[in-house]
């Protein structure tokens, strides 16, 4: 069976409209497929194109440690 692990993502969005930084977590199988889950919902939601995203970190978390309360409940064992 394959585990469902919940990654940190943060970086920043460096739009010529504005510029800030942005903390998410996210679940999934591996760190690529978070990155491309966090490039899908930030692309979709504030309108912006892969390129102007830069990625900074990206770490496996505890479900203690994600301040996202639907992650929490989902990963709760």
């Amino acid at each position: 069976m394959v585990e469902v692990k919940i990654f940190r993502v943060e970086g920043e969005i460096l739009s010529p409209s504005y510029r800030t930084t942005f903390s998410k977590d996210v679940r999934a199988l591996k760190p690529e497929h978070a990155v491309e889950k966090v490039y899908m919902e930030l692309g979709s939601q504030h309108r912006v194109k892969r390129v102007h995203m830069k990625l900074h970190s990206i770490k496996e978390i505890t479900w203690e440690e994600t301040e996202n309360l639907l992650i929490r409940d989902l990963s709760r064992e």
